[in-house]
């Protein structure tokens, strides 16, 4: 394919997973970008702080564009840092790691489109347990970062295994959170030239949502 890409890259399992299956199909990752809060100090999806994915993209010896924006200009703002990748990083495509969500990638389509890209979405239509054990085979590093209160902070800071999806599932949460049950930080993988190392981090509840509260 000899595709140059760049990643929609939230710092978890399935935007790292998506990225992995991309390159294995003959893509060239050329940029990861990341949408965070108005402050740009936290990312929009997962609550990491940018000292974290900056390590992750030094790991991958890549290039992260993170963006501060609201919730208002989201859309803009993603749009316009598309066009920026796509005449700066020479990018024909992104990648998106959502798995069955119609709605995410209609907007996926739509703001590619719009940049004049193509949207990829290699994870797509695929079953979600069998997506997160061949994560695990695959060398993921992964642990939860944030969730819904159902979960609670007892399982923030859990490394994703086959013993925590037992666990899930018991809680009748699904095991890939793609519903926004929970969210990932990804530590290490076969793409890092090594592993993340997470400041220490406190515990917190914000609109009924437990965050790790990274110190540093």
């Amino acid at each position: 394919m000899n595709k140059r890409i760049g990643c929609s890259w939230s710092g978890g399992k399935d935007s790292c997973f998506a990225m992995m299956q991309a390159i294995d199909q003959g893509c060239i990752p050329s940029v990861l970008i990341n949408m965070m809060n108005e402050q740009g100090k936290i990312s929009r999806s997962h609550g990491l702080p940018k000292a974290i994915l900056q390590q992750q993209a030094a790991a991958m010896n890549l290039p992260l564009i993170a963006t501060p924006t609201t919730w208002n200009e989201y859309e803009n703002n993603f749009v316009s840092v598309l066009n920026s990748c796509r005449e700066n990083h020479a990018i024909a495509a992104m990648v998106f790691g959502d798995i069955d969500l119609q709605a995410h990638r209609d907007w996926e389509e739509m703001v590619c489109s719009k940049a004049g890209l193509e949207a990829l979405l290699p994870l797509w239509q695929q079953d979600r347990k069998a997506l997160v054990l061949q994560m695990l085979e695959a060398g993921i590093v992964t642990l939860i970062v944030s969730c819904n209160t159902l979960l609670g902070e007892t399982f923030l800071g859990e490394y994703l295994s086959p013993a925590l999806m037992e666990r899930l599932e018991e809680k009748g949460v699904d095991v890939c959170g793609e519903n926004g049950e929970f969210h990932t930080a990804v530590v290490n993988c076969p793409l890092f030239k090594n592993a993340v190392q997470l400041p220490a981090a406190a515990k917190v509840l914000h609109n009924n949502y437990w965050f790790m509260d990274w110190q540093g």
